[in-house]
């Protein structure tokens, strides 16, 4: 309990013995006291006139003097108008942080048995293209929501959908046939994903090229412009073979099948590097190509039930528009796996609440996904069902487009932040005295940090603009900061326990105001991990970590810990250094983020 709260209930109690008046926790007012004021927190009392049927100072005076006579934690108030200044005794400010140093899992609540089963789906790769800068921001959040979720006490399942059939798939295939001349990744020495990204590039190379040429035919022979575009993506030989290889594939056409397990284990082998790079793991992954037909058979029933109907040869559903479910051929679209995985993941887990980590472009894809759940007669899960939608990752340059081979591939990204870390970390002499091994070490913790915190600390719901080379530095709110601060006070601690000094016991010490100011942050430490959870928001962890970084390195900066004469000063002051690198250790954890002892 923080202060905040222990405050609360006794002023609660106290409006109960003074006005027989119940109160709720709501209702009641505290801020941080004005600096011209003497207290640390002041409540405001203008909300309890009615019940005290007295003036402000009188009631305000008559609140103060209660809290002082059974409130251990207030030592001294003083009333202006209807504000009353509390001064909260050095010996809550003692007991508070013994508490923390005594609570092994502080800010943490360990689910039990029968807590909520959470289950998070996030990455859902295509297996025709790596990763990109796009999917790392979904992994890093989906991890890091996995692990806040369950810091507030859920069992929590991590799943991935992997998109490893359609036409996608189909296109990287045939060029790889048309183009490849049996190159594999050992051959190439390029990773899976990345060679078979190469084949969706040269698929569309090739299309654009074929539909370029059919358009000057055609509008040689008097179409427009628009007609000859339509006529030519309509008639290109190169989509009729990928989309006929797609019909080949659903009617398990052993060439093709055989083709498409073999390209697809080059893919995952590519994939594994990239997720153990970014430190992202799953519990469950499900594929697509063996929950889309669970899905078609659902789709045919509501078709027999009347929940959906044929429109021109396409089978859609009546929702908050016109849904395409299954195409005019009878191949699938994401619509129809969805609603197989649904149903799959729902039989396998007793799910309380499912989790989608999706970017904000499928915002209505997941509405009716919702609806048609719902009419399949899966109420219980769709009311449980959340679109954490996140927003984009843009460049200084622009968007990315796979097709024309411009994203920013993940791989490439990870290694040029450890080698930007590196090169900055030996600028600023952070790696001085560490010996190769160490210096890589730090080097990609950083790098990884820096990189994994700018994603985070951004409102996932916003659009975010990425600057490998802002988010690398040392100063400011950025990784590196916050992990440089942690590695500082380890060194402080290190010192102290070489010099043979003993900060274990409780330290009968006065506290400054910055002590103070620093005790209360660490008690907001398990709220902001709530809030966290409720609002399926990191950034909320990621902020609260850099204002305690911050305002630790401004009263380092001001006070000494190691050279402090007073032995009981010297005590606390270590303490609080130590309980102040566990949290800081503790919320980058949560963002999956990993802090250096040594820099």
């Amino acid at each position: 309990m923080n202060i905040e709260q222990k405050l609360v209930a006794s002023v609660m109690s106290g409006l109960k013995a003074l006005y027989g008046q119940d109160v709720p926790a709501a209702q009641i007012q505290l801020q941080k006291t004005k600096k011209e004021f003497e207290g640390h927190l002041t409540l405001v009392v203008f909300p309890f006139l009615r019940m005290s049927k007295k003036g402000p100072e009188q009631t305000a005076q008559e609140i103060g003097e209660y809290l002082q006579a059974n409130e251990p934690s207030v030592s001294a108030f003083n009333v202006i108008k209807g504000f009353l200044n509390l001064t909260i005794a050095s010996s809550a400010w003692i007991e508070l942080l013994n508490g923390i140093h005594a609570d092994a899992k502080y800010g943490i609540v360990a689910a039990t048995d029968n807590a909520p089963l959470v289950m998070i789906e996030y990455s859902s790769p295509n297996t025709n293209k790596p990763l990109h800068l796009g999917h790392v921001r979904n992994n890093l959040l989906g991890n890091a929501l996995a692990n806040i979720i369950s810091a507030n006490g859920n069992r929590v399942v991590k799943t991935n959908i992997v998109n490893d059939r359609g036409i996608h798939i189909c296109k990287s295939m045939l060029a790889w046939q048309k183009y490849g001349n049996g190159e594999t990744p050992e051959s190439s020495g390029k990773k899976g994903d990345h060679l078979i990204g190469d084949y969706y590039v040269a698929f569309d190379k090739h299309y654009k090229a074929e539909v370029k040429e059919l358009m000057a035919k055609f509008q040689s022979e008097g179409m427009s412009e628009e007609e000859a575009k339509a006529k030519a993506e309509a008639e290109s030989p190169l989509m009729k073979e990928a989309r006929e290889m797609l019909v080949k594939w659903e009617a398990g056409d052993p060439e093709v099948r055989t083709l498409w397990k073999k390209m697809n284990d080059w893919v995952y082998a590519g994939f594994d590097e990239t997720y153990r790079m970014m430190g992202v793991t799953f519990d469950k992954i499900y594929y697509e190509s063996e929950t889309y037909l669970e899905g078609k058979e659902k789709v045919m029933e509501g078709l027999e039930k009347g929940f959906f109907y044929r429109k021109e040869d396409d089978l859609t559903g009546e929702g908050l528009d016109h849904k395409l479910l299954l195409r005019a051929d009878g191949t699938s679209v994401y619509m129809t796996q969805d609603i197989g995985t649904a149903k799959l993941r729902f039989a396998d887990f007793p799910i309380n609440k499912m989790v989608y980590v999706v970017g904000n472009e499928q915002n209505y894809h997941f509405q009716v996904l919702k609806l048609i759940l719902k009419k399949l007669g899966y109420a219980d899960w769709s009311d449980h069902i959340t679109h954490l939608s996140y927003g984009m990752v843009e460049l200084p340059e622009g968007k990315m487009k796979s097709r024309e081979g411009t994203v920013v591939d993940a791989d490439d990204l990870i290694a040029d932040m450890v080698a930007t870390a590196r090169e900055m970390s030996a600028e600023l002499g952070k790696l001085d005295g560490c010996s190769e091994e160490e210096a890589n070490a730090v080097s990609t913790m950083v790098g990884l940090g820096a990189l994994k915190y700018f994603i985070l600390k951004v409102d996932p719901k916003k659009t975010m603009l990425f600057d490998p080379r802002e988010s690398i530095d040392f100063n400011g709110n950025t990784g590196p900061f916050i992990q440089y601060t942690h590695a500082r006070i380890c060194s402080v601690l290190r010192k102290a326990a070489e010099a043979g000094i003993d900060f274990s016991g409780a330290a009968q010490a006065d506290y400054l105001p910055e002590e103070i100011a620093l005790v209360k942050s660490l008690t907001e430490y398990p709220s902001v991990v709530a809030a966290a959870g409720e609002n399926f928001a990191p950034s909320i962890v990621g902020a609260y970590v850099y204002e305690l970084a911050k305002q630790f390195n401004g009263y380092y900066h001001d006070h000494s810990i190691l050279k402090e004469e007073n032995a009981e000063t010297r005590r606390m002051r270590l303490q609080l250094a130590q309980q102040v690198a566990r949290v800081i250790r503790s919320g980058m954890k949560l963002l999956g983020i990993d802090v250096p002892e040594r820099m």
